[in-house]
């Protein structure tokens, strides 16, 4: 009679087994061991549970926690600049916090889909447009930022990715990331969320492939051009739902680590907004009615340096104080994809031409959404 075959780990039926209905015992070790797998798969899903339910219910708990702690703890009057200032703060610093505690981890195990070797080889090859548009869009489920700039573009270059479709990759990445995609949603509703999305990845689209259309590949730095290619790293390793899960907690330690100074900064700054500055003057100054608001909020915007994590608050402010939401958009996306830190950077990488073709492009496609949504909306 032909043996049994194993249908799992703890199914580990053998020849012998099918004689004798004894185990042996490494048998039974490794019945024991698949076990003990299972039991702490079970542990892992339902700590996992409890934990989400215990995220939500927290989450619901901040705005009247809020509110006690201004006006009744600290005795601040409802209304007063302090009090409006303090509730916001109170409020909106443990909402981001939780958001992107959140966000990261499930960022982070999306990242091990997605590591830079397998985007690279995604878009190595493709042509332009198709290129673009899949450049684009891997910029959303790639959380790399400005500080990953140079080693992918570098990448990009050894392999063989077009110049213009590696420019609307790094457009995409830091200024249309998941993470502060899902804070504007948590923040400021779908709609605000949605329109950012279409805009930040129309930027990086049309951008990319007018930069492509110049041919400055000759504008690369020469030492870039001339590198050679390394090894390219194990493909063929596999992760398991562990490794995935423990990259998420390293996610966590590392991005939450490093923004949430920046973080308390911009709530802070969004607090001073929500409590002291008058609705009238941000009305005045970022307004529809102002036709240099967009350039003007560009031009503050540039030499900023932020990420999403950390401007989302202040555009929260300043689009309750009465900004316009095309000012807000063309402020938002300036500090977030052309920063001035980032364009440093860039500068160990491209030419000065085409650094200045790249400020022209992007710039221009911001002033173009800013000035868009302020006609229609």
């Amino acid at each position: 009679m032909e043996p049994i075959k194993p249908t799992d780990c703890c199914g580990a039926d053998s020849e012998l087994h099918q004689e004798t209905g004894e185990k042996t015992p490494s048998e039974q070790n490794e019945h024991n061991e698949c076990n003990e797998q299972k039991e702490q798969k079970i542990k892992r899903v339902a700590w996992g549970i409890f934990g989400i339910a215990l995220w939500f219910i927290l989450y619901k708990q901040l705005l009247p926690f809020s509110h006690w702690f201004a006006y009744s703890l600290l005795g601040l009057a409802p209304g007063s600049h302090l009090g409006e200032a303090v509730q916001f703060f109170v409020y909106d610093t443990p909402k981001v916090m939780m958001l992107l505690l959140l966000i990261v981890f499930t960022v982070g195990i999306v990242r091990s889909f997605f590591t830079p070797e397998k985007t690279r080889n995604l878009l190595a090859g493709k042509r332009e447009v198709t290129g673009n548009v899949m450049a684009a869009g891997l910029g959303i489920v790639t959380p790399f930022c400005s500080c990953s700039a140079v080693p992918l573009f570098i990448g990009f270059v050894q392999a063989g990715v077009p110049l213009g479709v590696t420019l609307s990759f790094l457009i995409a990445a830091p200024m249309v990331n998941e993470v502060g995609l899902v804070l504007l949603y948590g923040l400021l509703g779908w709609k605000i969320a949605g329109l950012y999305l279409m805009t930040g990845l129309a930027v990086a689209i049309v951008s990319g492939w007018v930069i492509g259309r110049f041919n400055m590949e000759s504008s690369i730095e020469d030492w870039v051009r001339e590198i050679r290619a390394g090894e390219q790293p194990n493909m063929g390793m596999k992760l398991t739902w562990t490794d995935r899960i423990e990259q998420g907690k390293e996610a966590v330690r590392d991005i939450v680590g490093k923004v949430w100074p920046y973080v308390i900064a911009g709530i802070g700054v969004g607090a001073t907004i929500h409590g002291y500055v008058p609705e009238d003057f941000m009305a005045a100054v970022m307004g529809k009615d102002a036709w240099w608001s967009v350039p003007g909020a560009v031009l503050i915007g540039i030499p900023m340096y932020s990420n999403a994590a950390g401007i989302v608050p202040i555009v929260e402010a300043l689009l309750g104080k009465g900004a316009a939401l095309g000012t807000v958009l063309a402020f938002m996306m300036s500090v977030i994809a052309l920063s001035l830190p980032e364009i440093v950077i860039l500068r160990k990488v491209l030419k000065p031409k085409l650094i200045g073709v790249f400020i022209a492009v992007v710039g221009g496609g911001i002033l173009l959404t800013g000035f868009l949504f302020n006609l229609i909306i």
